[in-house]
């Protein structure tokens, strides 16, 4: 029974790689094309990309249910910071918000075949041990919230491989908000972790929370109120991960 067990989840696994791969080369023209043409027709690649996210979670039995979605308004731009677990939290996110977003990424996700053409086209890449990188990273945030676009921030900065809930935030995402008073909306991924845990080549099917938090208004708040901000929003991410553990 064992054995039975481990072939039906070594045929699983490769199952998830057959529907990642092939629906990611169909649809990746609809994907990266539309950047190529700049940042206005940027919602058409993020439709093709909420299109695979969908069809990767049916084929895969993995199930998003999502909370709070009313908590944002559409049409108004945004920071969504969010916890990060594993690499199925991306998926998730696409489907959670409905719109369109632009990630911040660090530059490693670009080696990574395939995903890393998509990051480099769709997200706002940053090589964290460049302060010349950081800041054009920062000028691009802040021009993209001007065009009404939301963000999308992990501040922890990677996944997170430790026994804590939330790993400490860096204080770039929190630094943007106050410079552009721009709300943040707090959203948190649970469940990702176990079916598919950081640093390991394994999946599992199964259901993930995604969870959306109120508005933290940064309307007044200056630099000097970074760290009150960040602590705000780390308090309000580890509480609802507590309120919506299964």
């Amino acid at each position: 029974m064992k054995f039975f067990r481990s072939l039906l989840h070594k045929l699983y696994i490769a199952w998830v790689l057959i529907v990642f791969t092939v629906f990611m080369i169909i649809l990746l023209p609809g994907i990266l094309l539309p950047f190529v043409f700049g940042i206005r027709f940027g919602w058409i690649g993020y439709k093709f990309l909420w299109l695979w996210s969908w069809i990767f979670s049916k084929l895969n039995f993995i199930r998003y249910d999502t909370y709070g979605r009313e908590n944002f308004k559409k049409g108004k731009a945004y920071i969504f910071i969010c916890n990060h677990t594993s690499f199925l939290d991306i998926p998730g996110v696409c489907l959670a918000l409905q719109r369109e977003f632009k990630p911040l990424a660090k530059k490693e996700l670009l080696k990574i075949p395939v995903f890393g053409w998509i990051a480099k086209s769709a997200a706002v890449i940053v090589d964290r041990s460049s302060p010349q990188s950081r800041k054009r990273s920062i000028d691009k945030l802040k021009y993209v919230l001007k065009q009404g676009i939301s963000l999308l921030i992990f501040p922890e900065g990677t996944q997170n491989r430790s026994t804590e809930i939330l790993q400490p935030f860096h204080d770039g995402a929190f630094r943007i908000a106050i410079d552009a008073q721009q709300p943040i909306i707090p959203m948190v991924v649970i469940g990702a972790g176990k079916l598919m845990p950081p640093g390991k080549a394994d999946i599992y099917s199964g259901r993930i929370k995604m969870v959306i938090g109120k508005e933290i208004t940064t309307v007044g708040l200056t630099s000097d109120d970074i760290v009150l901000l960040r602590q705000r929003t780390f308090d309000a991410m580890a509480e609802l991960i507590r309120a919506n553990a299964f």
